[in-house]
């Protein structure tokens, strides 16, 4: 009989779950793994048959009552087999009493939602090569700035992601822009180099006007490569700065929550951080 085991993923087998991921078509960046294994090292999974890797999930805890799942995968032709099943439970107890979201394929929807997950919105990933605009009144991100960003987007993510935050802004190909009118933020935004062009996230403001800049700012750090980002359908404005910057809708995810979401400013979310961990 075969044995079917679940095991905690180490760092150096967040490359597996990438590799998934990148099979998929979820064009993961090329440094992503150690910013989300740095977000909640326990929060990581693998499922085994017989010793081999056959699927993946993650159940990332941001603090004691939200977390988030992703990496939802199992290889295709073990599909089927009640695998993914066991690694879908898994996550979801490892969560214990929290809140949970995830970004779903629109597809599914109605298997989340026999776990107890409600929908609430769409996000959609607009692609396509923008002509960038370098701005001399943007402040490069650095870490001086860490914990003024920190600070920043708790409020609007809905909870405090500084170990995922302090990660992501060291990696290697990426960078990334503040705002500050009269010492206060008013914007920061990221970008870094993916698998296919690069992906800008998370990119958070007050007003359309300074998510512009912040963007086209980015945008020029990618030489006219395609770049990608992942929009809050309700977010009007960001959905307008996509769509003014000649990209177009290429994917869509369903945002859904497992107990009560937490309180977010989705205003100011004019791109998504990651579809993997929020």
């Amino acid at each position: 009989m075969s044995n079917f085991t679940i095991e905690k993923a180490s760092l150096k087998e967040m490359d597996f779950l990438l590799a998934q991921a990148r099979n998929e078509g979820w064009n993961p960046g090329l440094s992503d793994a150690s910013a989300f294994y740095s977000t909640d090292p326990n929060g990581f999974f693998i499922g085994k048959l017989d010793g081999e890797k056959i699927g993946c999930i993650s159940s990332v805890a941001y603090d004691a009552n939200y977390g988030f799942l992703g990496f939802y995968i199992v290889i295709p032709k073990y599909r089927g087999k009640g695998y993914g099943l066991k690694l879908w439970n898994h996550a979801i107890s490892h969560q214990e009493t929290r809140s949970i979201g995830l970004d779903g394929v629109v597809a599914q929807q109605d298997n989340y939602k026999k776990s107890g997950f409600r929908f609430f919105y769409n996000n959609i990933r607009y692609g396509g090569k923008v002509k960038g605009l370098e701005s001399k009144e943007l402040i490069p991100i650095n870490e001086t700035f860490f914990q003024a960003i920190i600070d920043f987007d708790e409020p609007i993510f809905g909870a405090n992601r500084s170990h995922f935050l302090k990660a992501w802004f060291q990696m290697p190909n990426s960078w990334g822009y503040a705002k500050k009118i009269s010492g206060s933020l008013t914007g920061y935004g990221w970008i870094r180099k993916c698998h296919s062009g690069f992906k800008i996230g998370p990119l958070y403001a007050h007003d359309q006007e300074t998510a512009r800049e912040i963007f086209l700012a980015l945008a020029d750090r990618s030489h006219n490569s395609e770049i990608f980002l992942d929009v809050p359908q309700p977010n009007e404005e960001a959905i307008g700065l996509a769509e003014e910057s000649g990209m177009r809708a290429v994917f869509e995810t369903a945002r859904m929550y497992k107990g009560i979401p937490p309180k977010q400013e989705l205003k100011k979310v004019f791109g998504v951080s990651t579809f993997e961990l929020g």
